[in-house]
């Protein structure tokens, strides 16, 4: 009976691995169901070892078992947190990944839960994670969404009046001036830009530098 309650908290678990993967899938994510569940089976798994699978060590004569069982749930997490590195990527000063792997690591929390008989705790967190975490915060909110600034650094301008130019073509582009920083580039009159600028998902970072008549780069706004 003992070992029907622990294979039904396992089998809880990686239904909710399953809802929340499932998510995942739909949005081409690289962790999927299959991803999730097995971490969510897994963590199950090892909670119900750490908590159970050590009860016939005898006590000591203090009365305190001589291994800490616990431990072995500690790792689940450093554990899931390794796996979930291999899913972050760095590309061109972008990084993705980040919200599978924490997504992979709240799963194998889960898991434990579950795995420790905190049924309700564990689906409770489940819808949280996919209704609130995975749907809700994936909706345009206005008042949420997250500004994509860039600087424009524009080199050895010597034109009159350009900054007013190059503001004008940046707002007809649907590209919105933050600030601008003007110094000398320490000869004759010319002098360098930095604009610090917001992107619309629209445009792409060489639209930005065609509209440019000068030496530019663009980089991430920190």
């Amino acid at each position: 009976t003992v070992e029907l309650i622990y294979i039904l908290r396992i089998l809880v678990a990686c239904i909710c691995g399953m809802v929340i993967g499932y998510e995942r899938k739909n949005r081409l994510k690289e962790a999927g169901i299959r991803t999730h569940c097995l971490v969510a089976c897994g963590a199950a798994l090892m909670m119900i070892l750490s908590k159970y699978g050590f009860s016939d060590i005898p006590l000591d004569f203090n009365g305190i078992k001589g291994a800490d069982p616990s431990r072995i749930a500690s790792q689940v997490v450093s554990g899931v947190g390794f796996l979930g590195a291999g899913m972050i990527f760095v590309h061109k000063n972008t990084i993705s990944g980040l919200t599978t792997a924490a997504g992979m690591w709240a799963t194998a929390g889960i898991g434990m839960a579950i795995g420790a008989g905190m049924y309700i705790t564990g689906i409770v967190v489940t819808g949280i994670v996919v209704v609130v975490v995975q749907v809700v915060l994936h909706c345009n909110i206005k008042w949420m969404k997250v500004l994509r600034l860039k600087v424009v650094s524009i080199y050895d301008v010597d034109e009159i009046d350009y900054q007013k130019h190059i503001t004008d073509r940046f707002n007809e582009n649907g590209i919105s001036v933050h600030d601008i920083a003007i110094r000398k580039a320490g000869k004759d009159s010319a002098r360098n830009y930095k604009i610090t600028v917001e992107i619309p998902d629209s445009v792409n970072e060489e639209e930005i530098l065609s509209l440019i008549d000068y030496n530019a780069k663009i980089s991430a706004k920190l």
